[in-house]
């Protein structure tokens, strides 16, 4: 097999794995817990052949992030003292399977790999997150139900049980085929990062990219997810001090002296100033519900502090404590909605410090890589690229979601964290606008230095 049909066959496995993760709400619409588990297996086997026969150079066990394997084997050990430990057992095969495949995929994918083939899952899922809501409204023009649940023939039923709720010509919320609003903006919120990027890069034709742009956008718009407009007003502020840390050059003091204070004052105003901020977005005092579940959760991890309860990642609503937990509308919650209390929860203090450690020094690393100007040898410094933003971003999106949400600990966050914590120590040379595959000539790229995308 050729090079160009391998990087291709690569590329189309890297799309299904990001599809199968950020979309996985969808499968199991459709067909349920054994579609989605199916083609995990699938997707696993696959990756496994093509690291085997790749045996990327770049790859070295010793340079995976330490703390990543000291999360794992912390997640190993609660089996020891967790109060259900068979569905410990089960939580940590998931957190591992999904880690191996992250870990595969920064060991293969180049840099502009991840960013292009991120790009084109996150396509098929806006496009046919507005498809699916379209073809509701048009065929059904009525709310429809998830796959995989018993509606009842009478009653009042839990909107949470919708896939749609048939709200487009309304303006939404539309919850797409991830049927849920807040993770369909989300996808939104990656899409426009990528999106933007690569157009501004020039990685794309003018007219794909600014379609996309604009197909994100509505989306963001019509999922109406509060969460989601905080972490893209967060992500703007990251990525002007970004580019303000960029012209500074070493003189970066102003930049992270006006960072901290404006970091303080976000968080205090965040705390004390609820009652300004909370009305403006459209969400009650109690942040829909999420304070009573913090309040409950804080309780519980409270009991076992250090160490938790043991590792489950999605709650298991059939064992206690999460069975007599919470519940939202009639319906069992899944999780804490704040990733960092459900780290406490599950695997104490000792668990919180080192998932902090993790998320610390992988934000160390994508920002370095987003700031620092590239040299090759001992001439001048190289134009930056714009792509070097891309791994920043995406990573303060994560790391904004995960205080109302516990994705970042499952399925398509947890993928893109270990993705971007194993990418930056596998593969840490920065990159220069030289060696961009621009297909347009944005920044005046000197002929000689383009090459095809």
């Amino acid at each position: 097999m050729s090079d160009t049909r391998t990087r291709i066959g690569i590329s189309a496995f890297a799309v299904f794995v990001f599809l199968h993760q950020l979309g996985s709400n969808a499968l199991r619409s459709i067909g349920g817990w054994p579609l989605y588990l199916g083609s995990a297996v699938v997707l696993i086997a696959v990756g496994v052949v093509l690291f085997v026969r790749l045996k990327p150079a770049n790859f070295k066990w010793y340079r995976v992030p330490k703390p990543l394997f000291t999360f794992l084997l912390l997640a190993l050990l609660s089996v020891t003292w967790s109060a259900y430990r068979f569905e410990t057992v089960l939580g940590f095969l998931a957190q591992l399977a999904t880690t191996v495949i992250a870990v595969i995929l920064a060991s293969i994918l180049t840099w502009h790999e991840v960013l292009r083939t991120l790009g084109t899952a996150l396509r098929y899922l806006l496009g046919l997150s507005l498809l699916f809501e379209l073809f509701v409204e048009m065929v059904f023009g009525e709310p429809i139900f998830m796959g995989f649940v018993d509606v009842p023939d009478s009653g009042k039923v839990s909107k949470l049980l919708y896939w749609s709720r048939s709200l487009l010509f309304e303006g939404g919320p539309i919850q797409g085929v991830v049927a849920n609003s807040a993770l369909l903006g989300f996808l939104a919120l990656l899409g426009l990062i990528v999106f933007a990027i690569q157009l501004r890069g020039g990685l794309v034709r003018p007219a794909n990219g600014w379609f996309w742009v604009f197909v994100s956008l509505g989306v963001l718009a019509l999922t109406r997810s509060a969460t989601v407009w905080i972490a893209l007003l967060v992500v703007s502020c990251t990525l002007l001090f970004a580019l303000w840390a960029r012209r500074a050059g070493v003189r970066r003091a102003p930049v992270y002296s006006v960072g901290g204070i404006l970091l303080a004052g976000v968080i205090a105003f965040g705390i004390f100033g609820r009652a300004v901020w909370l009305p403006l977005l459209g969400k009650s005092p109690d942040l829909t519900g999420r304070l009573e579940i913090w309040s409950k959760v804080t309780a519980l991890a409270a009991e076992h502090p250090w160490f938790g309860w043991g590792w489950v990642s999605y709650w298991t609503p059939w064992v206690e404590p999460f069975k007599s937990l919470d519940q939202k509308a009639g319906l069992p919650v899944m999780h804490a909605h704040n990733a960092w209390l459900d780290v406490w929860l599950q695997l104490g203090y000792v668990g919180l410090a080192v998932f902090t450690v993790l998320v610390l020094i992988t934000l160390q690393r994508v920002w370095c890589r987003a700031i620092d100007q590239p040299r090759r040898g001992v001439g001048a410094p190289l134009p930056y690229a714009t792509s070097a933003l891309f791994p920043l971003l995406v990573f303060v999106a994560l790391l904004t979601q995960s205080l109302a949400e516990s994705r970042l600990l499952v399925e398509g966050g947890w993928v893109l964290l270990v993705l971007l914590a194993v990418k930056c120590r596998l593969d840490y040379e920065l990159p220069s606008r030289f060696e961009e595959p621009v297909r347009v000539p944005w920044s005046q790229v000197p002929i000689a230095h383009k090459t095809t995308a």
